[in-house]
C-alpha cells in the first residue's frame, strides 16, 4: 500500500505546535520524527512520500496521526480514506475513475459538495499555488496517484514501517487488554505469551488484547491459551479467525453482514435494516466493537479493510464454485454471471448484492427474470451504471423480500407490476427514469426513507396511506411532479420532506398538517407553488422552512404563527409576497430569517425571537419594530437604505452589519452612515445618479459600487480603511484623486483604467516584471494588473489572479486573495491586490509573473508598489 502526501511548504509554516494526539499511540512519536525528516518542512519542493508495510502494520494509523499532527501547518489539507475500495483500478474507464477521485478531493478541500471536473489538470490549476497536505489512504495502484500528480511515479521518499519490538508490542497489547502500558500484576508471562502469538503485528495485538479485555482471572486466560496456540500461526488471517471464532453464531453472522454490505454505514440505518435478522443489533455491534472487529466513529460503523476482506473470504468459501449459494455477492463479474442467462442452477440463496460493475467490460446484460430465483434477496445495491446496465423491455420480477432497494440511475419507468414493497425499509433511486414507482396502492408499513431526487420524469408519488413509519421523503428536482397525494397526511412520522426544484408543483395538500412530527420542509425554487395550506400551522415541530425562490407564492397563511419551534425561515426572492409574518408573532426559537428580495415587503412585524441573522435587503422596509432591541444574539442584519433610517429605527441602527442602497435616483448618502459602527458590507451597485460618497465607518470590510456611473468623488477619510475590498467596476467618472485613494488604500479593488499608475515603482507591459529589491526581504507589496478580453466574450466571470515569484533558485506560485472578493472580470479595468509580506523574499532581484485564471483574458500591464506604512 502506498501513501501520498503532497506538500508545498513555505517558511511561515515551520512552527511546530505542541500536540497530544500522539500520546495514545505506542511508538508513534518515533514514526512522526522520521516522517518529519522526509517532509523536509524547510524545503519549498513538492514532496511525494510513501508509507510502506504489510497489512495490519499500522500504516493508516500513522497516516492519520501524521495528518492530525501536521495539517495545521498547511493552508489546505485533506485525508481521503478507502481509495482502493471506492476507486478501484484496473477498471473499464480508468480516466473517469481518476476524474471522480480528483473531484472528491476538491470537494473535501473546499467543503463544497458536487464539484464536477472535465480534465485532470483542474486540481493542478486550482491548488498548485497552495501549501497543501494530501493523504490518500489505502492506495493500491499508481493510476490512483496519477489522478492528483502524474509525477507520483517518481516517489522516492519511503517510510517503511517495521514490526514493533517485543517491548513495544507488549505495550500495545496491554493498552487494549488492561487499559495501561504494562500487564496487571500476575499476568506478565501470560501477556508475553499472547504477544508472541500475534507475531508482533499491531492489528493482531489490538484484536487479541480486546478479546482478553474483561477477563480478570488467570484461570480464564489459561483456559483460552490452548485455543490460542492451536489457532494462531503468525499469519494475520489466523489472528483474525481466532477473534471471529470466539463470537457466538449470531455475532459471527453480524460480522459477515458488516464486512460484505454495511461497512461505513450509519449505525441507525444498520439497526433498521437488520432488525428482523438479529435479536439485538445494537448489542451485537457493541460486542464487535469491544473485540476491535469494528469501530464506531461518531455514529458510523467502520471495519478495517483487512477484517472486511477476511469476512468476504469466509463468504466466498461458503460455495467455491457456486456464487449463487453464498450469502452475499460483492464481485461484479460473479454478479454478472448470476443475473445473466449464463447461470442456470436452481434457487439462489444470496441475501445481498453490492456491485458497481465498474470492472465489467461491455456492461451488464440482465434478462427480464434476472431476480426470479432470488427468493431470499433482502439488500440490493447497484451503483450508477446507467447506461451500462442493459435491460429488456421490462423487468418482470423483483424479490418480495427486499428491505433495501438502492439503484442509482434506474433505467425503467416503473418497478415490476407484481412487485410488493411490503418489507422495504429504504428506497434509494436518485436520477432514475421512473415515471411512477408502481401501480395502485401498496402496503409500505416498513418504509422509512424514500429518495427519488432528480428523477425528472416522475409524475406521481405512490399512495402513502400505509406509510406510517416513513421518516424522510426526498423528491428534490422532480420537475414533472405536479402534486402530492393527500395520503401524505398518513405519514404521521414524517420528519423531513424535501421538494426543492419541483418546478411544476402548484400546491401542497391540506393533509400535510397531519404530519405533526415534520421538522424540515424544503420547498425552495418551487416556482409554480401558489400557496401553502392553512393546515401547515399544525406542523408545530417544524424547525426549518425554506420557501426561497417561490416566485409565484402570493401569501402565507396566518397559521404560520403557530410554528413556535421554527429556527430557520427563508423567503428569499419571493417577490409577490407582501406580508410574510403575522403581527405580534411569537417565535422565540427563530434564529435565521431571510426575506431578501421580497420586493413588495414594506413593513416588518413585531417579532419576539432570538434572531441571529436577518436579511431584509431588496425589500421596501424602512423601519424596524422596537422588538429588535431584545434581539441580543443578532450578529448579522442586512437592511435596505433609506434617508430616514437613522431616525425611524434608532434602536436598530447600531445593529446593522450589511446595508443595501436600492434607490437608483439617489445622488448622495446621508452623512450619518459613518456612525454605523458594526457595518461591514455596503452595497450601492446600480446607483447611477450617485455622485459622491461620504465618510464611511472604520468597521467596513467590503464596498460594492459597481455601475455607479455618475460617481466622481470619495471622502478623503477612506484612506483609513486599510482592510476594505472595493468594487468600482464601470465607475468611469471617478476623478483622479478618488482613483489614487482607491489604489493606495484598498486591500483589493477593481476600477476603470487604461494604463498602470505612474507612481508604481515597478511596472511592465505584459504579465511579467523584474523587481530589483536591493536586498529587501519580507516586504508588504501592492500588486496591480490591467486585464483585457482576448476574444470579446462578455459573459460575466469572477476575477481570480495568480502570481509567481522567481528569485533565481526557487519559484513559488501563489493565489491572490482577490478571488474571495468575487469581483467581476471587466475589460480595461485595473485590479489591485495585496501581496502579503510573508510571501515576498526578494533578495537582490525577483521576477513576478501574473496570470488570470480564465484563459479568455490576459494581463496587458502589471505593476508593484510598496505598501505605505501607517
Amino acid at each position: 500500500m502506498i501513501k501520498k502526501i503532497a506538500t508545498d511548504v513555505s517558511a511561515e509554516l515551520l512552527n511546530n505546535a505542541p500536540s497530544n494526539v500522539l500520546d495514545g499511540y505506542v511508538g508513534m512519536r518515533a514514526h512522526m520524527a522520521k516522517m518529519e525528516q522526509l517532509l523536509c518542512l524547510e524545503s519549498n519542493e513538492v514532496r511525494m512520500i510513501g508509507i510502506l508495510g504489510p497489512s495490519g502494520i499500522g500504516k493508516s494509523t500513522i497516516a492519520r496521526a501524521l495528518f492530525e499532527e501536521y495539517s495545521h501547518k498547511f493552508q489546505l489539507s485533506v485525508f481521503m480514506e478507502n481509495i482502493r475500495r471506492r476507486y478501484p483500478i484496473p477498471c473499464r474507464d480508468v480516466y473517469s475513475t481518476q476524474l471522480q477521485l480528483q473531484s472528491e478531493m476538491l470537494s473535501q478541500v473546499f467543503d463544497q459538495q458536487g464539484i464536477n471536473i472535465r480534465h485532470l489538470d483542474v486540481a493542478k490549476d486550482r491548488l498548485k499555488d497552495k501549501r497543501m497536505l494530501i493523504v490518500l489512504d489505502d492506495v493500491d495502484h499508481v493510476m490512483q496517484l496519477d489522478a492528483l500528480a502524474k509525477e507520483a511515479r517518481w516517489i522516492n521518499h519511503i517510510h517503511e514501517v517495521g514490526f514493533p519490538s517485543d517491548r513495544k508490542a507488549l505495550k500495545i497489547f496491554c493498552m487494549y487488554a488492561f487499559g495501561q502500558k504494562s500487564p496487571c500484576y500476575g499476568f506478565e508471562s501470560l501477556a508475553r505469551k499472547v504477544t508472541q502469538l500475534s507475531g508482533n503485528l499491531p492489528l493482531g495485538l489490538v484484536v487479541m488484547g480486546s478479546y482478553f479485555r474483561g477477563m480478570t482471572s488467570r484461570q480464564e486466560w489459561e483456559m483460552e491459551l490452548p485455543r490460542l496456540w492451536s489457532s494462531v500461526t503468525g499469519e494475520i488471517e489466523s489472528v483474525l479467525k481466532f477473534s471471529y471464532d470466539a463470537l457466538c453464531d449470531e455475532d459471527k453472522d453480524l460480522f459477515i453482514y458488516i464486512a460484505c454490505f454495511f461497512n461505513d454505514e450509519w449505525i441507525e440505518r444498520v439497526e433498521e435494516f437488520l432488525a428482523e435478522n438479529f435479536s439485538n443489533v445494537r448489542y451485537g455491534l457493541r460486542v464487535l466493537a469491544d473485540k476491535s472487529l469494528i469501530s464506531i466513529d461518531r455514529g458510523w460503523i467502520r471495519m478495517h479493510n483487512l477484517l472486511a476482506c477476511f469476512g468476504r473470504e469466509i463468504v466466498s468459501k461458503q460455495s467455491i464454485h457456486g456464487p449463487g449459494q453464498r450469502q452475499f455477492l460483492v464481485d461484479g463479474r460473479e454478479t454478472c454471471q448470476i443475473l445473466s442467462n449464463s447461470y442456470t442452477p436452481g434457487n439462489i440463496n444470496v441475501i445481498g448484492i453490492d456491485c458497481e460493475y465498474s470492472d465489467i467490460e461491455g456492461g451488464l446484460y440482465k434478462n427480464d427474470k434476472a431476480f426470479e430465483k432470488m427468493s431470499n434477496l433482502q439488500f440490493l445495491r447497484i451503483g450508477d451504471t446507467h447506461p451500462r446496465v442493459h435491460l429488456p423491455q421490462s423487468l418482470k420480477y423483483l424479490p418480495l423480500t427486499l428491505r433495501l432497494l438502492d439503484w442509482d440511475g434506474f433505467p425503467m419507468t416503473s418497478l415490476p407490476s407484481n412487485f410488493s414493497p411490503e418489507f422495504l425499509v429504504e428506497i434509494y433511486m436518485p436520477s432514475s427514469n421512473l415515471e411512477k414507482l408502481w401501480e395502485g396502492s401498496q402496503t409500505i408499513r416498513n418504509l422509512k426513507r424514500m429518495y427519488l431526487r432528480d428523477s425528472k420524469n416522475l409524475k406521481e408519488v405512490p399512495d402513502l396511506s400505509t406509510a406510517t413509519n416513513l421518516w424522510k421523503l426526498d423528491l428534490s428536482g422532480c420537475s414533472s411532479l405536479v402534486e402530492l397525494q393527500s395520503s401524505i397526511g398518513n405519514a404521521t412520522n414524517l420528519n423531513e420532506l424535501f421538494l426543492s426544484r419541483c418546478s411544476s408543483l402548484v400546491e401542497l395538500p391540506s393533509s400535510i398538517g397531519n404530519a405533526t412530527k415534520l421538522k424540515r420542509l424544503n420547498l425552495s425554487n418551487c416556482s409554480s407553488l401558489v400557496e401553502l395550506p392553512f393546515s401547515i400551522g399544525n406542523a408545530t415541530n417544524l424547525i426549518e422552512l425554506d420557501l426561497g425562490g417561490c416566485i409565484s407564492l402570493v401569501e402565507l397563511p396566518s397559521s404560520i404563527g403557530n410554528l413556535h419551534k421554527l429556527s430557520l425561515f427563508t423567503l428569499k426572492g419571493c417577490s409577490k409576497i407582501e406580508e410574510p409574518l403575522p403581527v405580534n408573532i411569537n417565535m422565540k426559537s427563530l434564529r435565521i430569517l431571510d426575506l431578501a428580495d421580497c420586493s413588495l415587503l414594506k413593513t416588518f412585524p413585531e417579532v419576539y425571537a432570538n434572531i441571529q441573522r436577518l436579511s431584509l435587503n431588496g425589500t421596501a422596509i424602512q423601519k424596524l419594530p422596537s422588538s429588535t432591541t431584545l434581539w441580543t444574539h443578532l450578529y448579522h442584519l442586512a437592511m435596505p437604505y433609506s434617508e430616514s433610517l437613522r431616525t425611524s429605527s434608532p434602536h436598530a441602527f447600531d445593529l446593522i452589519t450589511e446595508l443595501h442602497v436600492c434607490d437608483q435616483r439617489i445622488r448622495e448618502l446621508a452623512p450619518w452612515i459613518k456612525e454605523m459602527t458594526r457595518l461591514r458590507k455596503l452595497v450601492i451597485s446600480g446607483c447611477t445618479k450617485l455622485v459622491s460618497l461620504p465618510q464611511l465607518p472604520d468597521s467596513l470590510r467590503y464596498l460594492d459600487a459597481e455601475n455607479c456611473k455618475s460617481l466622481e468623488r470619495l471622502d478623503s477619510s477612506i484612506s483609513s480603511l486599510q482592510h476594505v475590498g472595493a468594487n468600482f467596476g464601470n465607475c468611469f467618472k471617478l476623478n483622479q484623486e478618488a482613483r489614487e485613494l482607491i489604489i493606495r488604500t484598498c486591500r483589493f479593488a477593481v476600477l476603470p483604467g487604461e494604463q498602470m499608475p505612474m507612481y508604481f515603482l515597478w511596472q511592465a507591459t505584459g504579465s511579467s516584471l523584474l523587481m530589483k529589491g536591493n536586498g529587501m526581504d519580507h516586504i508588504p507589496l501592492m500588486g496591480c494588473v490591467l486585464v483585457v478580453n482576448k476574444i470579446g466574450d462578455r459573459r460575466k466571470e469572477e476575477m481570480d489572479v495568480y502570481y509567481c515569484i522567481k528569485d533565481g533558485t526557487t519559484s513559488v506560485r501563489h493565489r491572490s486573495g482577490i478571488h474571495s472578493q468575487r469581483f467581476p472580470l471587466l475589460n480595461e479595468h485595473l485590479y489591485t491586490l495585496e501581496i502579503e509580506e510573508k510571501e515576498v523574499s526578494c533578495g537582490d532581484s525577483s521576477v513576478f509573473e501574473f496570470e488570470v485564471r480564465d484563459k479568455k483574458w490576459e494581463v496587458r500591464e502589471c505593476g508593484l508598489n510598496l505598501v505605505p506604512q501607517l
